[in-house]
């Protein structure tokens, strides 16, 4: 990188946090902290929104994965328009009816304590988990193309979302978030029209190259359930889209910020929507860069494969300027969503945690002290992640998998709480666990079981269905039991 792609990089990581920072003064209450007192414009939440679905990882994934094989991965942006309007219809009228900063308040007023406190520590592990992976592999291909420390970036990543999301709250957190969901927009933007306009015979040449190669495929549509067939995407798409926008506290946060219930479900609807063709641009980056790499033979030095293509173009084929412009975009995904993470996990903890009277004259300041302490000990976990995963990738990655496990439940848990009224405690504790125990089987067993006799009970299925098994398990289980006892009680009342 030249010095003035570096220059710019400097000022738009100084800017943010600057900008971030500068809402310090506004952000003396719990309430201002964690809802901005309610009083944010809709279009910056809803590119707030739009910018908690798209991180660093989907910023070199999507391409990478374009590249490599094929468009489908766009399957799971297809779904998203079902999870939108199931947020509008029900999940923004039951939280915004419920009036708490945490998702997870719902869980304890359906089924007790234990639901919230369930849904909250798992919640809490996979945001720690998410942190730090997306530091890490924000860090990882600048370290391998301009040869910076992979530590220090990691560290000053971190350090610098830490200090406007704790001094900023939820308002900084938004307006940072709308900000940099612009500037990751306009680089790819930028980026793609250098690639359409950089082929050597014209941009015709990109689409016949592409086509040639199957590369707009949105794979297969056979009926299999153990590939990652455009069904099996989809599917996937709808049950994780309505987990986000359902119980993940990251979105329902939002939906509380908003003035009203009207302005929340706009929010919801176009900051989920927004998605699907920024997707579509960063496939067909990928898609591009495959043909503009073909027609370019010894181009792509040994190595550069995958997601590594992207950031390798960026820095070698941009013009000077550009690259500054594309390294913040990426940066900019990065670091909106740890932001998004580190204020709505201090929430949580805050409200699912701490129970502080309002009576007692000292709550605000206790509050604030908890917000505040919960963002410095989260973004230094977060840190402490990332630069383990230098060394201990594997040990890292199966805690993220364990953290996976347990979470995907929270989807099938409320699903049980708001469709299935009879359902009480003791229903949805079976639930929970029968849907645990499907989603451990189908993610754990093919790592620790691949060869000898108990080949025969590995699951079959693809990977993407544990949590559309394993919420359906919850959800049938659950109301099997919980009616029964319901009965059960019922007719001993009738009988008395």
């Amino acid at each position: 990188m030249t010095n003035l792609d570096i220059g710019i990089f400097i000022i738009y990581l100084v800017g943010i946090v600057l900008f971030g920072s500068s809402f310090y003064k506004k952000n003396k209450t719990a309430s201002a902290f964690t809802l901005g007192n309610k009083k944010i414009p809709t279009w910056v939440i809803t590119m707030s929104i739009f910018a908690t679905f798209v991180s660093s990882i989907s910023y070199l994934a999507l391409p990478g994965q374009a590249y490599l094989t094929n468009w489908n991965a766009f399957a799971f942006s297809l779904s998203i328009p079902i999870a939108s309007l199931m947020a509008i219809r029900f999940f923004v009228p039951l939280y915004r009816k419920v009036n708490s900063p945490s998702a997870y308040t719902y869980l304890e007023q359906r089924f007790g304590p234990w639901a919230k406190t369930y849904a909250s520590v798992m919640y809490l592990l996979t945001q720690l988990m998410r942190a730090g992976t997306i530091l890490f592999l924000l860090a990882l291909p600048l370290h391998i193309l301009l040869g910076w420390n992979i530590t220090t970036i990691i560290v000053v990543t971190g350090i610098s979302v830490m200090i406007y999301s704790l001094l900023g709250g939820i308002q900084a957190v938004v307006w940072t978030d709308a900000i940099q969901a612009i500037i990751l927009i306009a680089g790819a933007l930028v980026c793609l029209l250098v690639l359409l306009f950089s082929m050597p015979g014209g941009y015709t040449q990109l689409f016949e190259t592409a086509s040639l190669d199957h590369k707009f495929s949105l794979g297969s549509f056979s009926a299999s359930l153990s590939d990652s067939t455009f069904w099996v995407v989809l599917i996937y798409g709808m049950f994780i889209n309505l987990q986000n926008y359902g119980i993940d506290q990251n979105y329902i946060q939002r939906y509380m910020t908003c003035s009203s219930e009207k302005e929340a479900k706009k929010s919801a609807l176009w900051g989920g929507l927004l998605y699907i063709p920024v997707s579509a641009m960063f496939l067909f980056i990928g898609t591009s860069l495959f043909s503009y790499y073909h027609a370019l033979p010894g181009a792509l030095p040994d190595g550069i494969d995958g997601d590594k293509v992207f950031p390798y173009f960026i820095v070698n084929q941009l013009p000077v300027g550009l690259t500054g412009i594309l390294i913040a975009s990426i940066f900019a995904a990065g670091m909106s969503t740890m932001s998004t993470s580190l204020n709505s996990s201090a929430t949580v903890i805050l409200t699912d945690f701490f129970k502080l009277p309002e009576s007692d004259p000292n709550t605000a300041r206790k509050s604030m002290l908890i917000l505040y302490l919960s963002s410095l000990i989260f973004s230094v976990l977060s840190i402490g992640i990332g630069v383990a995963m230098i060394n201990v990738q594997s040990a890292l990655d199966a805690w993220w998998k364990l953290a996976s496990i347990f979470s995907g439940g929270m989807l099938g848990l409320f699903l049980l709480g708001y469709f299935a009224p009879k359902v009480k405690s003791k229903g949805a504790i079976m639930g929970v666990i029968g849907g645990v125990v499907v989603i451990g089987w189908m993610s754990l067993s093919p790592l620790f079981i691949q060869e000898g006799p108990m080949l025969k009970y590995v699951s079959p299925f693809h990977n993407y269905l544990s949590i559309v098994f394993g919420t359906v398990v919850l959800f049938v289980v659950g109301f099997l039991v919980g009616n029964l006892l319901y009965r059960r009680k019922t007719s001993f009342k009738s009988q008395k």
